[in-house]
């Protein structure tokens, strides 16, 4: 419609202005009226007259066609601003379709005029950008989510000068958050507020942005300002820094976090990971792990769900890199990841800014509308459960009681690895001499230790009171040993380190120092309890599932040295009854194998990995889309045990499950790297001529690649033999099949070799081309036309059959002369034409191949 009135106004002006409500019929003018009152009208006439038309459905079409209207004029500057002076007039359209039509028009005019008008640089600020921000507290709905989509689409853009977002956004966003606004628009501005602050920046949002977004915390009156501002918490975090967070927003946080409504509290906990990325290790350490206890132990279900959702992000958080241990091979201190780089990422990152077409815009006004949107679904929806604040907190005290209880379940956990080592450490006896030593009756005493104690029960004495107060159950009455209480143990056993009893307990101290310096253990013990089957009732079904995705993260975050404390979570996730579960894991295995280094990956991956093996082909496919980069992690003898099962792949629960082998195909090529020519041959090479043979065309299509770069491979190899007998079951096996599409797919296979150069042209020549142009008798048209297309467009572009004058040149040329004269008009067509003359060569793949 915005076409046909553009380019045939005539037809346009056909409608309701000519339709009579008396008669109920339309007068249709004749040809030569078309011609008199359209044809002869300018760009600015027709504009003219429609825009003042009674009916709203032509002044709908106007705002639409604007655009259009100033490409038209686009060669006169006077007649460009005249356009613009018009928009500004349309804007005060009575009727809301017309005004929410106009605003979806404007980020496509604002590109417009800056690319194509840039000798009038003020053609926006000074005619469009009052329009977005009067709209933005218009009193329609539809046209208040236009303009707010549209001013996102601008800024995002970098459309909106700074200047102007200081002294028209900002002022306009801040009059529409004052406590007499309306309550809609209010919370609409607030989401606004909080979405652009990213795009102004730092300064502004600090400025000017901030302060307001600090009262719209304690908006006392509409918890739904509230709730967007704890949604939109972590953003604001982000953009302001560390110092601003920790002065100005914790504080508010800190209060939303504690909310009498629930939606808040949810919220909070839902971007309570970025809050924490923005403040120092000691404010995220020794505030914000409290407050996250609080919103785990909530009384309302929703918000625990939601807090054991960001459980794990949050403890990534804690995370150090220097104690982490991110490389795997200790020996030489280089993470196999680190190979791959990120050039290639940061050469795909584009300013799209420049290349923004209609289509583009389009797509983000339709995205920030729906976001917008969901801003008043929300809120409606959380008027209708607010009483369920109430209900559950008649429950505060049982679960209470039961987050008491699965911490004492737990909280041993991160300590069996630190107590088994202390007590091996005693299993020596100690020798007469060493029965008396200053120690053990000269010292500073230690903190809540006793001192009066038999000589021959020393080392178990001590050992059993350390633990005793390093591995207390969390509990508001009962505090574990602070970090200072950790330090003062060990300063006051320092001078008597050459006791080896002294010895081994400063050790386990120290280690239990820097385990505490990680992650608090009450956040510890929380995650831990996530596989608890009462978890699934009492917070969340899919709990375990959410255990399982952030899992690698909290490793991570632990390093490997404390892997132990998570190991019997893993392996209890590795064998959850819900096949999501252990789909996640199989997705992140290679990932945590990173992490844990290739002795713990050994000892305690391999066996899940050999189990997701066996598992479901949901489960199953994450472990095959990370075969390899599982595989190389582990050492030769080890990796060359999966050789025997990789055969296990082809078979499927489900055979239409093609996908499942095309996967295959392309971790057998990257697995070519990782192993020795004989084992290609012996057990590689049988799976890749079963993938050639599919009945799907896009696994044979990637099995092509396949088997030319194990050509490659084994050609590339100090034994030869292999490469020659591997074509020769090659010319065996398809080139004299009995089916004509196995005599096709050699024809693919020697393609793809030539044209990838996995071969030199003398091998080529030698080994596959006598039987390549043997096919050009082939019975079956389908064969003979790829052929030509490969003998005409790939091997006579090679340098081999250009520039010498050999046998095998005078073979190709015979061949192609014999398929000029066939029968068939396709293949007479390929074998005639001249490579790369015409597009209808690129046709000829789907002319000689099927799909099923």
């Amino acid at each position: 419609l915005p076409d046909l009135s553009v380019f045939y106004p005539s037809l346009f002006a056909i409608g309701v202005d000519d339709y009579s409500s008396e008669s109920d019929v339309i007068i249709i003018p004749s040809a030569l009226d078309f011609v008199s009152q359209d044809e002869m009208l300018t760009p600015l006439g027709r504009l003219d007259k429609y825009a003042a038309s009674e009916n709203i459905f032509n002044r709908q079409m106007v705002a639409r066609s604007l655009l259009d209207t100033l490409k038209e004029v686009s060669d006169d500057e006077r007649d460009c601003i005249a356009v613009l002076e018009r928009i500004s007039r349309l804007a005060d359209d009575s009727e809301p379709t017309v005004r929410a039509e106009l605003m979806e028009q404007v980020p496509h005019i604002a590109m417009f005029c800056q690319e194509n008008r840039p000798s009038i640089p003020y053609a926006f600020s000074k005619y469009l950008l009052p329009i977005v921000v009067r709209y933005l507290a218009d009193q329609n709905n539809q046209v208040r989510k236009t303009s707010q989509a549209a001013l996102l689409v601008l800024l995002e853009q970098e459309l909106i000068e700074r200047y102007d977002v200081e002294t028209k956004v900002c002022p306009v966003l801040i009059d529409l958050t004052a406590p007499d606004s309306n309550d809609d628009v209010k919370t609409e501005a607030v989401a606004i507020m909080c979405k652009m602050a990213s795009m102004v920046g730092k300064d502004i949002t600090e400025r000017l942005v901030l302060p307001r977004f600090c009262e719209m915390c304690c908006d006392c009156r509409m918890f739904h300002v509230r709730k967007v501002c704890a949604a939109n918490f972590g953003d604001i975090c982000s953009v302001v820094g560390q110092q601003a967070t920790e002065e100005m927003l914790l504080p508010r946080f800190f209060q939303l976090c504690s909310d009498n409504v629930w939606g808040v509290r949810k919220a909070c906990a839902e971007c309570f990971m970025a809050v924490s990325c923005a403040t120092s290790q000691e404010v995220r350490r020794t505030k914000l792990s409290t407050l996250f206890i609080n919103l785990i132990s909530d009384p309302s279900r929703w918000v625990r769900q939601a807090a054991f959702q960001s459980l794990g992000p949050f403890i990534s958080t804690f995370a150090n890199p220097s104690s982490s241990g991110q490389y795997f091979k200790e020996e030489d201190g280089k993470n196999p990841e680190d190979d791959e780089g990120t050039g290639d990422e940061l050469n795909r990152t584009e300013d799209l800014s420049s290349h923004v077409d209609n289509d583009h815009f389009a797509t983000k006004l339709e995205n920030a509308l729906e976001d917008q949107n969901t801003v008043s679904n929300n809120s409606q929806r959380e008027s209708d459960f607010q009483t369920e604040s109430s209900f559950h907190c008649t429950l505060s005290s049982e679960s209470c009681g039961e987050m008491a209880d699965e911490n004492e379940r737990s909280s041993h956990c991160c300590t069996a690895g630190l107590r088994e080592a202390g007590l091996n450490s005693q299993e020596t006896s100690l020798s007469e001499q060493e029965l008396y030593n200053s120690f053990h009756f000269w010292r500073t005493p230690l903190p809540e230790i006793d001192i009066d104690f038999e000589l021959q029960q020393t080392s178990e004495i001590i050992l059993d009171r350390e633990f005793q107060e390093l591995t207390m159950p969390v509990s508001p009455n009962i505090p574990m040993a602070t970090r200072k209480e950790l330090e003062e143990m060990i300063e006051n056993l320092e001078p008597h380190i050459d006791d080896p009893d002294v010895k081994g307990i400063v050790k386990m101290l120290k280690h239990f120092y820097v385990f505490c310096d990680v992650v608090p253990q009450a956040l510890l013990d929380q995650y831990l309890s996530m596989t608890d089957p009462s978890r699934a009732q009492t917070v969340d079904t899919e709990i375990a599932k959410h255990c399982a995705y952030s899992l690698p993260g909290v490793a991570l975050t632990l390093g490997r040295q404390n892997w132990h404390c998570l190991k019997d979570t893993y392996e209890t996730l590795a064998s959850d009854m819900q096949w999501k579960v252990r789909r996640t894991l199989a997705f992140s295995i290679h990932e945590l194998a990173v992490i844990l280094g290739d002795q713990l990956t050994a000892g305690d991956l391999v066996p899940v990995f050999n189990g997701f093996l066996k598992d479901l082909d949901e489960v199953r496919i994450g472990v095959l889309k990370h075969l390899h980069d599982f595989l190389k992690l582990l050492h030769l003898d080890k990796r060359r045990e999966y050789l025997y099962q990789l055969q296990e792949f082809l078979v499927t629960d489900n055979s239409r499950n093609w996908r499942f082998r095309a996967e295959l195909a392309e971790q057998l090529i990257l697995l070519l790297d990782l192993y020795s020519a004989r084992d290609i041959y012996d057990y590689l090479r049988p799976i890749a001529f079963s993938l050639c043979a599919d009945k799907v065309s896009s696994v044979r299509w990637i099995s092509y690649k396949l088997v030319s770069e194990m050509v490659k491979k084994l050609y590339m190899a100090s034994t030869s033999t292999f490469v020659v007998d591997l074509m020769n079951e090659l010319v065996e096996k398809f080139c004299r099949c009995r089916k004509w599409s196995g005599r096709q797919t050699f024809v693919f296979i020697c393609q793809t070799i030539s044209e990838d150069d996995c071969l030199p042209m003398d091998q080529f020549a030698v080994h596959l081309l006598p039987h390549l142009l043997h096919l050009a008798s082939d019975r079956v048209p389908n064969v003979r036309v790829l052929l030509a297309k490969t003998l005409k467009q790939t091997l006579l572009e090679k340098e081999y059959f250009l520039n010498s004058a050999n046998s095998h040149q005078e073979a190709v040329e015979q061949t192609i002369m014999v398929l000029q004269m066939d029968d068939d008009s396709d293949v007479k067509y390929f074998a005639s034409i001249h490579p790369a003359s015409t597009k209808i060569a690129d046709d000829a793949m789907s002319t000689a191949s099927s799909t099923y």
